[in-house]
């Protein structure tokens, strides 16, 4: 298959790639490489044949987003996995993230319907599309358990945006869906949950599994917002990947409808369960200190995965523990080229869930 991929110097774009190549697809990669890494992701991908071509270009610029999609009108899917990805940061520059996330997925939505009509193109939205906790939780094993929802949120429960960046990708997430309504374009929107896997260079405000792990690694001390006890799903990058080829192999299966993407209720990890791997698996205590909870941070967020699974016949292979492996192992062996990349950032690691 020929596919096109926005954000492709990111940590899921050039993973994405690799996992591409290895298939013997072919690869048209965007980036405007504007996020620390991204070169080194870029490098690392041409090291490794996974690009047929790449184009250093910027989501919110129309026109040189039309040309890439038009020299590529045979493309047979389009991975849009470019934008602004943290909650702190659009509370910072609202204005940024909306043009990035909203006006740049509209850009590839039209860029879509005009010059490669019959490929399927696959959003990466959010799970943050869902908003707060809802109704009365409990503490089950020691974490944030919510008994309304024992296997997940579904995607049925009404969307609840919550801050900039859930409402720009909010909108990019409707406008992907109504493409198909209105124009035919084949589109899935997948809201995707806490990723995680090598290459990811995670910093404070986004990435925390990989930041937490850097920083125990580098026995840097970090702050946990809350109580510890608050959960996600984990969903390994390689496992995402294969949900985005099962959806370009039956585009006519998922096309218009959103989908979770997440580790589901089998994948789940608190703040205090991490500390206590990587206490495990470094022989030594991680310093780190508590504070109050960042507002809008959800308790519990669990992505019910089962219309994946019943549409696509997909589910998580990779547990938590054997993706947290893989990621300290490369940590491990990249530990210098991570630490200069997100410790030229802030040398005190801060822990939420975003």
């Amino acid at each position: 298959m020929k596919w096109i991929i926005t954000g492709i110097a990111g940590f899921i774009g050039c993973n994405t790639a690799r996992l591409l190549a290895e298939r013997g697809d072919v690869v048209v990669g965007i980036d405007d490489l504007s996020r620390p890494g991204a070169d080194l992701n870029l490098r690392w991908l041409n090291e490794q044949g996974a690009i047929a071509e790449f184009h250093t270009t910027d989501v919110r610029d129309t026109a040189e987003l039309a040309a890439v999609f038009a020299a590529h009108g045979d493309a047979q899917a389009v991975l849009h996995l470019a934008g602004q990805v943290a909650v702190t940061t659009s509370i910072r520059a609202p204005r940024a993230d909306f043009e990035i996330n909203a006006l740049g997925t509209f850009n590839v939505c039209e860029a879509v319907r005009l010059h490669t009509p019959d490929a399927l193109l696959i959003n990466a939205s959010t799970n943050k599309v869902y908003g707060a906790d809802t109704g009365a939780l409990e503490i089950r094993d020691g974490r944030w358990f919510d008994p309304a929802a024992p296997d997940g949120t579904r995607e049925d429960r009404p969307l609840d945006f919550q801050s900039p960046y859930a409402c720009s990708k909010g909108a990019a997430d409707q406008y992907v869906l109504d493409y198909h309504r209105s124009f035919g374009v084949k589109t899935v929107s997948l809201r995707q949950s806490c990723i995680f896997g090598p290459r990811q260079y995670g910093i404070e405000d986004q990435g925390w599994v990989a930041w937490l792990s850097l920083a125990a690694l580098s026995e840097l001390p970090f702050t946990i917002y809350g109580d510890g006890r608050q959960v996600r799903d984990l969903l390994f990058v390689d496992d995402l990947v294969d949900l985005y080829i099962r959806c370009a192999e039956h585009a006519d299966v998922v096309a218009g409808t959103a989908i979770n993407a997440g580790g589901g209720p089998n994948n789940v990890l608190s703040l205090l369960e991490l500390i206590a791997y990587l206490e495990q698996r470094l022989g030594r205590s991680p310093s780190f200190t508590f504070d109050e909870p960042r507002l809008g941070d959800q308790k519990v967020f669990v992505a019910d995965v089962a219309r994946a699974n019943a549409l696509l016949g997909w589910q998580p292979t990779v547990t938590v523990r054997e993706g947290l492996d893989r990621l300290l192992d490369w940590l491990g062996e990249h530990r210098h080229e991570v630490a200069e990349i997100v410790g030229s950032r802030r040398l005190d690691a801060h822990a939420s869930t975003d």
